[in-house]
């Protein structure tokens, strides 16, 4: 798919200007073109990008690096990897495998975070701690794995709406206690707002996830959405365009600073509305939203 070219932006203020950490997820300009979205991030003065396997596998992993690369732009994250829970054995090997190849292809790509979707509970399943424990029996075998090639593991818990079929870690904490288990460089978290927004202990868990107890930094990566309703139909694309729902953002970004993340903030929306627009009309309104709501 072809699009317009998005305007050339000045970077406000250089590395001190309020664009400096915004990056922009694969996902929420899917109707771009890898190519599209690396000139795209390019001219709108964003220095960061958040890729998705699959397009980057169509497009080549090696050549997907290069073109980022020479675009002067930071692969934030890549996801993802996951999909632990599964009890037959077959089943389990096949997603070790697929997750050394997920790690190989991050390292490739230059970024230190692959972000987990952890699984949802097998067909015919209740065992909730269950299905958590063979997340951390997959995490103690692939960790080190990950580690050797510069890869972080960052554990995303997903909203409790998605527990059954996508994602058994729903909070914050959760996704904390399963990676405390291991070495704070190799085992992350993901703060994302979409999904955290509802939970009044998120708070206390940033500043955990922090290192406040004395322990290193967990935090691996920090992602942008709002919550708007009415939910569509198929939640998973519902997300909210920055400031258009009930998420307050720039608390978050105020408690994940104070926790002493200085890192990227990826904005991750699916939205069949923003896909219906070009993309650079998309990544213009995002960089304004991020200025006036986060920043």
């Amino acid at each position: 798919m072809t699009d317009e070219k998005a305007p050339s932006r000045p970077h406000p203020g250089g590395d001190a200007g309020p664009l400096s950490r915004l990056s922009l997820n694969q996902e929420t300009v899917r109707q771009w073109s890898l190519p599209e979205l690396a000139d795209g991030c390019a001219r709108a003065g964003v220095r960061g990008v958040g890729l998705w396997r699959a397009p980057v596998q169509q497009y080549g992993v090696a050549a997907a690096a290069r073109l980022v690369r020479d675009a002067g732009l930071e692969v934030t994250s890549l996801c993802r990897g996951g999909f632990f829970t599964a009890e037959d054995p077959g089943e389990r090997a096949a997603a070790l495998k697929d997750n050394r190849a997920a790690i190989e292809e991050a390292a490739t790509l230059g970024t230190g975070t692959l972000v987990l979707v952890s699984g949802g509970l097998p067909p015919g399943s209740r065992d909730l701690p269950g299905a958590r424990e063979r997340i951390a029996d997959a995490l103690g075998e692939l960790a080190p794995y990950a580690a050797e090639r510069g890869v972080r593991l960052a554990i995303e818990p997903l909203h409790p709406m998605y527990a059954a079929d996508r994602c058994v870690v729903s909070t914050l904490t959760q996704a904390l206690d399963l990676a405390e288990r291991f070495p704070a460089d190799q085992v992350g978290v993901v703060v994302d707002t979409y999904h955290l927004w509802w939970d009044d202990t998120v708070g206390a868990a940033i500043a955990r996830a922090g290192g406040t107890g004395g322990g290193g930094s967990r935090i691996a990566a920090f992602q942008l959405a709002d919550w708007v309703t009415p939910l569509p139909e198929g939640v998973l694309l519902g997300r909210g365009q920055l400031g258009d729902g009930s998420v307050d953002l720039r608390w978050f970004r105020e408690r994940v600073d104070a926790a002493g993340y200085q890192g990227p903030i990826e904005v991750e929306i699916f939205s069949p509305a923003l896909w219906e627009r070009g993309g650079a009309q998309v990544l213009a309104e995002i960089v304004d939203r991020f200025v006036a709501h986060v920043g």
